[in-house]
């Protein structure tokens, strides 16, 4: 039977579905039926379903009291909603349900989460504590009678305290937390457990010295080949350089980790992708061996058009993590995406495009899936790339500067005025290769065969017209061209 908070959030929600404006509605990222969602939580595979929570606000369409929406599914394309899985409100979760992880314990489906708890709402100051809540079903949850399992975090931290990611190692459960030092240093910190609710405080997985914020949200930390993986989102880095034009980060660092020493020798931090709207990043193992990572396709602080259509926020597409040269993270799209193409909307070998001129595909497709790649030794070009056309002046750009090998994101013709432009740099190579997904209101990039990724939300104000190939002072050779129009699961 479900809590009587949760009928009434579904109850909220099947009300805001009514008046949708469904111009900026994704066709087949995952989304809340209305109203907020921020992270991803509690990514696993259970029971042979994919099961994917995220933070959720079902009364409004801006950040409120988190609950945790959910959305399974056999493919990781068609996504089924289940009913809203944690409702804030008791004891120890009074301000919200906040982000967690979830786990498969002898085939109880079990989350764990913070509890957001405020002292004092308008100043913001608050505690957060570690719950739990099991399932049997993978639907309904329960939360544990003697929550919280972690009451407090360490002596020597201050109030932030967040985010549980929980994994078992041997015969072990492990759990990091993001956490921040008295002296606003972010770092995470780890413990140990034998039954998931009595928990052993260790010490520091890893920390930073001053440069990288001061809290580390959403850790993960795992096994990618023969390297240990920590991913977490820092706040209060200063921009510098071109790195970390967001107002916070997702990234990584790659070392060796030593269970029996809690010792964790690892490199630089280095962000996960490039683009203006990606956070807050979690993946789970699935039974093909693969480690998957979903983010939060969207970013504090910016404009977010949809509030006025009723709903906020989405996720990204299921991204497989594999471990390139010099411990660099790959990022691609899982295989079963493939399974959205419809029809091919055009499909060719080998064109030369002549200095300033431009190729052009008809299409008024608003879910696409491109593939193109650019042959560099032949290519005289300074500057290459593809638009996405539309009425209105819009204007999707991608620019690839040989000279200093960028790629170059422009689009502040199609939503994003203020802060336009992303970019990444790239190795320089003899081949560019580009894979893009367009959605009705966002755009993903994966470069190089996961060399680097560009994720943003754009917001076209009229019709798709065109995909226009072009080249700036020199020649361009194009050594394939796929696109496909892409199904709406949600349709």
């Amino acid at each position: 039977m479900l809590d009587s908070r949760i009928v009434k959030a579904e109850e909220a929600l099947k009300a805001a579905k009514e008046n949708l404006n469904k111009r900026y509605r994704l066709g087949y990222h995952i989304m809340a039926p209305a109203n907020w969602i921020n992270d991803p939580n509690g990514l696993i595979q259970y029971k042979g379903e994919y099961h994917v929570f995220y933070q959720h606000h079902p009364y409004d369409e801006n950040w409120g009291p988190m609950h945790w929406g959910h959305v399974k599914s056999k493919d990781l394309v068609n996504w089924e909603y289940c009913p809203i899985a944690l409702a804030p409100g008791d004891e120890f979760d009074k301000g919200g349900c906040f982000s967690g992880s979830a786990v498969d314990n002898n085939g109880e489906l079990t989350l764990i989460y913070t509890g957001h708890n405020y002292i004092d709402k308008e100043k913001d100051t608050f505690y957060e504590n570690q719950n739990i809540a099991v399932s049997k079903d993978g639907v309904t949850f329960e939360k544990f009678g003697k929550n919280p399992v972690i009451a407090e975090p360490p002596s020597d931290s201050i109030h932030h305290f967040r985010d549980p990611k929980v994994w078992r190692h041997e015969d072990k459960w492990y759990m990091v937390v993001g956490n921040s030092t008295k002296d606003s240093i972010g770092r995470v910190i780890l413990y140990t457990s034998l039954d998931l609710h009595e928990w052993e405080y260790i010490g520091t997985l890893a920390t930073s010295k001053g440069e990288l914020g001061y809290m580390w949200e959403c850790p993960d930390f795992f096994k990618l080949g023969d390297k240990h993986v920590l991913t977490f989102s820092p706040q209060g880095i200063d921009k510098t350089g071109g790195l970390y034009p967001n107002l916070f980060q997702t990234g990584y660092i790659v070392g060796d980790y030593d269970y029996d020493k809690n010792e964790f020798i690892h490199g630089e931090f280095s962000e996960l992708d490039n683009g203006h709207d990606f956070y807050a990043v979690q993946t789970f193992s699935d039974d093909k061996g693969r480690r998957i990572a979903i983010g939060w396709m969207d970013m504090w602080e910016s404009d977010m058009p949809t509030k006025k259509d009723g709903w906020c926020g989405a996720l990204t597409l299921p991204r497989v993590l594999t471990l390139g040269k010099n411990n660099k993270i790959l990022m691609n799209p899982v295989d079963e995406l493939e399974l959205l193409r419809e029809t091919e909307i055009d499909n060719f070998m080998n064109k030369a495009i002549a200095e300033n001129e431009s190729y052009t595909v008809k299409t008024n497709e608003k879910l696409m899936e491109l593939e193109v790649k650019f042959n560099l030794n032949s290519s005289s070009a300074q500057t290459f790339g593809l638009k996405i056309n539309g009425s209105n002046e819009d204007e999707t750009v991608l620019t690839y500067n040989s000279e200093i090998s960028k790629l170059i994101l422009d689009c502040s013709k199609c939503g994003k005025e203020k802060d336009g432009t992303r970019s990444a740099n790239l190795e320089k190579g003899s081949e560019l290769s580009l894979r893009i997904f367009i959605d009705r209101s966002s755009i993903e990039v994966f470069i190089n065969g996961g060399e680097a990724t560009i994720t943003s939300r754009i917001y076209p104000k009229g019709e798709t017209e065109s995909i226009e190939l072009f080249t700036n002072v020199g020649n361009l050779e194009i050594e394939a061209f796929k696109a496909w129009k892409l199904k709406d699961t949600w349709a």
